[in-house]
């Protein structure tokens, strides 16, 4: 073992970040990055944080309704409390960190509206809020004297101990071992699983199937938000969002004759959840014979539209489309993951020492579907709540023993075929994506089982390739099996 931490974070978005400053500096922590440290889904978010700050004009209440409502009552509503009740008080702790939202001229926080909100309660910085949270935590962490960071860092293995675990690294081609009594995964989404997504090149759900792989909980993995207004682009993977914030200014949505069809669908119109709206592109789709669909914010003031989505505004004129003057070409793609490592009201997992938060969890909060801007809240709320119950932990039990170290495989072995992590994408995108093919759900999970059998029976090196092809094979498994079953 080359060093033990009382902790092991895994992941540095918001929830890893947050989590690593919420422990008090005698507990020694591991920060692992499995890329560079900016680089997380959290960093992609754009449209801001929800809370309620304002208790005359809003209230828990209406907070609480709208994310039961948005997630079609299969909340867990306690979880929804806690979030709803104790998020205000983390954004403002990390406001005083020095995350820059964006203020009023009367200094108050700019709060706007978004799809499924009652009530003007998204604080937000610009359109890269997301960005600002992690940018503002990293420079907290890099000050730490208890916190060590990590960056491009593999986790390729991870062993459960009595008191513990042992986790194996892969850094600069070579292996790294570490020992903690906790671990948490802060892991992010599972948008590599996909053909298409907004999310993060290093989202493959790494975390949820090593959680998977020690035997823990993993709930509800089916319940997958696919955003409604991804930029179109002809061939990236990975396509930037259109921020939920720009219809909550006013865009419309318009079909490929150049109308407006949201209404036509529910009576909430472009500002439904994301799902309705979603669904109401591929059902359009369908009846126009086309997937050329638009976004509209051009009847707004063009210095209002650039000064309110600036990055937005840049990405799109790189891609040649002023958003000020043209329409901006969307469809939509997978964006976020509801389910999950399940984990209780302590973050904690069924496996003993192992924590969970962030995109990675199921806390129950978004039932079956996220309402905007509750995401980077659960991050922080969850995050600080497993550095909260491990410290407790920790000064209850004090520093165990991990127990025998486990025999650790070489990292050597074949290559790795192309083409298992293409294979793994165009099978759930086809099976499993808006308007779901029951049809296909048994053929494609017994293809994916073929192809988890092939990666665990040989003896591949162990690359991010590798470890990544393992990650997404199994997380379509679990998806495909609980919708193939109805467990969803």
């Amino acid at each position: 073992m080359d060093k033990r931490y009382d902790v092991v974070i895994v992941g540095t978005g918001a929830a890893g970040l947050y989590a690593a400053i919420n422990f008090p500096r005698d507990v020694s922590v591991l920060l692992i990055s499995k890329r560079e440290l900016p680089l997380s889904n959290s960093s992609l978010a754009q449209g801001g944080v929800a809370c309620v700050l304002d208790t005359v004009h809003d209230n828990y209440k209406l907070h609480i309704n709208d994310t039961l409502i948005a997630g079609k009552y299969k909340n867990t509503l306690s979880a929804v409390e806690k979030l709803v009740k104790e998020g205000p008080a983390d954004v403002m702790r990390i406001k005083e960190l020095g995350v820059d939202f964006d203020l009023n001229p009367d200094g108050t926080l700019c709060k706007t509206l978004e799809a499924g909100h009652s009530r003007h309660r998204i604080v937000h910085h610009k359109d890269s809020t997301g960005k600002a949270i992690v940018d503002a935590l990293i420079e907290v962490v890099q000050t730490l004297p208890n916190v060590d960071m990590l960056d491009n860092a593999l986790l390729y293995s991870i062993h459960k101990t009595l008191n513990g675990f042992y986790l194996s690294i892969l850094r600069e081609n070579k292996p790294y071992y570490y020992g903690c009594n906790y671990c948490i995964f802060a892991t992010g989404g599972i948008g590599r699983v996909y053909q298409y997504t907004t999310n993060s090149a290093i989202a493959t759900g790494d975390g949820i199937a090593f959680a998977h792989m020690l035997g823990a909980n993993i709930r509800n993995l089916s319940r997958i938000q696919f955003h409604p207004t991804a930029f179109a682009a002809d061939k990236d993977r990975e396509r930037f969002l259109i921020s939920e914030a720009v219809r909550g200014e006013g865009a419309v949505l318009l079909n490929c004759n150049g109308e407006r069809f949201a209404f036509d669908y529910d009576k909430r119109g472009e500002l439904a959840p994301r799902d309705v709206v979603s669904n109401a592109i591929a059902r359009e789709a369908i009846k126009t014979g086309s997937q050329d669909f638009y976004l509209d914010i051009t009847h707004k003031p063009a210095d209002f539209v650039r000064e309110r989505f600036p990055m937005i505004y840049e990405r799109c004129l790189e891609e040649g489309v002023d958003i000020t003057k043209d329409r901006i070409p969307v469809f939509p793609c997978q964006h976020y993951l509801m389910g999950g490592i399940d984990v209780d009201l302590n973050s904690r997992t069924s496996i003993d020492g192992l924590y969970a938060a962030g995109e990675c969890a199921h806390t129950g909060v978004h039932g079956a579907n996220r309402l905007a801007s509750n995401s980077l809240l659960e991050a922080l709320v969850y995050s600080r709540t497993a550095a909260q119950d491990i410290t407790a932990r920790l000064k209850k039990y004090g520093r165990r023993p991990l127990g025998l170290e486990p025999a650790h495989r070489p990292i050597t072995g074949r290559p790795i075929p192309h083409g298992f992590r293409s294979k793994i994408r165009e099978i759930l995108q086809d099976a499993y994506f808006v308007l779901p093919k029951p049809e296909k759900y048994e053929e494609s999970y017994r293809e994916i089982e073929e192809i988890i059998k092939q990666l665990f029976s040989e003896n591949y090196e162990i690359t991010s390739g590798f470890v990544e092809a393992k990650s997404i094979a199994v997380v379509a498994s679990i998806i495909l099996d609980e919708v193939r079953e109805g467990n969803q």
